[in-house]
Order: C-alpha cells, then structure tokens, then sequence
C-alpha cells in the first residue's frame, strides 16, 4: 500500500484528496438539512403542513391535466355532458348519441393518408426507392453470393475421409482443366497412362475408390514419382479432379498402358456411379 502511495503523482494525490473531501461535504450537507427538517417539524409544523399541501395540490394539478389530455384524446365526456350529444330524433324512446371519432383516430387515418402519398411517389411515381420486385432480385443476388461462398468454403472443407463421387458435368469439366493442366503429362491426355499408369482401367495401384484417389493425389506417392498436389491444388480442385479420374472408368481411350496394381470390383460405389 506504502508503494502505491508513492507511485502516485502530485495531481493524482491531490484529486484523490478533493474527492474525499466532496464526500464528506456531501454527507455533512445530508446530515445538517435532515436536521433542520427535524426541528423544524417540531417548532414550527404549520409550515411543513403548508409544504405538504402545496405538493398534493401539484400532484392533483398534474393528475387533472395528463385526465383532460386523455380525454380529449379520446374523445371522452363526462357522463354529465351526455344531454348535450343527443341528437334530435328518437325512435321508440331509444335515443342516439353524437359522439366524434377520437382525435388519435382521426391522426392516425390522416397519417396513413401521407404516408401512402409519400410512399406512391417516392417507390412508383419517381422511382427514388426499389419496388418489391427490385428488392427481391437484390435479395436473391445476395444470397446467391452468400451461398456461393458458403459453397466455395464447404468445399474447401473436404478431405478424404469426407470426399463423396459427384459426377455432375460442372464438377467434371473443372475436374478435366485442372487434369489437363497438371496430371495429363504423365497419365495421358485421355487417362490412357504413360510415364503414370493408366487411369480408365479397373486395375489400381494404390486402391480406386474416391477416397484413395483422393489420397494418392493430395500426399502423392514419392518411391513411384507421384508427387504430392496438397500445397498446389485446394482440397475443392483436388476433390474435382478426382471425381474427373472416375469418370474415366471403362472409357479405353487408345494405346491404353497395361493394367497395372490389383483390380478392383466397384459395388455401391458402381451403382451410385451409373445412376448419376
């Protein structure tokens, strides 16, 4: 405690000294006023009295004016008023009153008025504002491009333990670019095979579901000069070349390279293959 006394500065002491005398003023003040109050109600209680009586005359001022504010409102009338609002006919002894739409009605209904006028010329007649059709295809451009990169992000996302065969012409023809761009040296253009074994056999080296291929392309295989594609490809690229790679099943391109590795009997994966 001694240490952060002197850290202190001048100014901060000082401060610090003025607010503690504040407090105490502000409690003595408490104290001397609660005082007087108190000998003042016991020498002289017709002053408290006269105190007291103008607060409850205010009290009852105000709660009269906020009563007439209301009624006027409202269009309300005191029940001795009521001679006053019948109208001159009777019919079988059963009169009617003339009672006036309230004042909030009558504001509200001519707001609305100026608002629809406003509204009309500001969206209709000047087209300052977008009509609901502008504001819908504003809307749906922007979720489209929400969803496209909810899409471009989810599709980064993917590995292969959560690659799935998608064969839709999209996904394909941008499998076959970065294919042609980067694998077709060494697998052919056609997936025919070359210095790479051949593509569009059953016969695979390193297993032929999507998810080996997937594998194989992403960490490559080193000892048979497949380098690894994870730094230069996204998981979304590597992802659709390797669905490119299955859509190449049983296509025998020409001077297709000898089957190389294990066949492998395609089950699920061949049914989902031919529906799609």
């Amino acid at each position: 405690m001694k240490s952060l006394f002197l850290q202190l500065s001048v100014d901060d002491t000082l401060i610090i000294v003025l607010m503690l005398v504040m407090a105490v003023v502000l409690a003595a003040a408490a104290v001397v006023l609660r005082a007087v109050r108190m000998m003042i109600r016991l020498t002289m209680p017709h002053v408290l009295d006269v105190e007291q009586t103008a607060r409850m005359q205010a009290k009852s001022r105000r709660a009269l004016a906020i009563r007439a504010w209301w009624n006027k409102l409202m269009g309300l009338r005191p029940i001795a008023e009521e001679k006053d609002l019948v109208i001159d006919h009777a019919y079988d002894g059963i009169t009617e009153l003339d009672n006036p739409v309230p004042a909030w009605f009558n504001g509200l209904f001519y707001a609305s008025v100026v608002f629809a006028a406003v509204y009309l010329c500001i969206y209709h007649v000047f087209g300052w504002g977008p009509n609901q059709q502008e504001e819908y295809a504003r809307e749906m451009a922007k979720a489209e491009k929400a969803r496209q990169e909810w899409l471009a992000q989810a599709a980064n996302n993917v590995d292969e333990n959560s690659v799935g065969v998608d064969l839709r012409p999209e996904i394909i023809a941008a499998g076959q670019a970065v294919f042609s761009q980067n694998c077709s040296a060494c697998h052919g253009v056609a997936g025919e095979g070359g210095i790479g074994p051949n593509l569009t056999d059953r016969y695979w080296l390193h297993g032929g579901e999507i998810s080996d291929i997937f594998k194989v392309v992403k960490y490559g295989v080193l000892d048979k000069g497949m380098v690894p594609w994870e730094q230069s490809l996204t998981p979304a690229q590597i992802a659709e070349v390797s669905n490119y790679i299955v859509s190449l099943r049983d296509t025998h391109p020409p001077n297709a390279k000898a089957p190389q590795g294990e066949e492998v009997q395609y089950e699920a994966a061949e049914a989902t293959i031919q529906q799609l």
